[in-house]
């Protein structure tokens, strides 16, 4: 088993308990629950800078040409 780190975290009490029982309905500790919930949070954060990245050398588009775009097409 890898290597564990201990941290304090605090909920509020409704997550707290949603999460206790959460836990005790898919036998799973909260601990794994938080850090699935985290690892999950990391790389929607990892897609989005992959996103940024890719779209960095686009041209800019000023939001009056967008908006006068979209007038145009009928969708404002």
């Amino acid at each position: 088993m890898a290597k564990v780190k201990r941290a304090t975290v605090y909920f509020d009490p409704a997550v707290h308990r949603a999460l206790r029982l959460k836990a005790a309905e898919t036998d799973q500790s909260v601990s794994a629950l938080v850090n699935a919930a985290v690892l999950q949070s990391l790389a929607e954060d990892a897609e989005d800078l992959a996103a940024f990245e890719a779209r960095a050398k686009e041209p800019p588009l000023a939001f009056e040409a967008v908006l006068k775009d979209l007038r145009r097409r009928g969708k404002l």
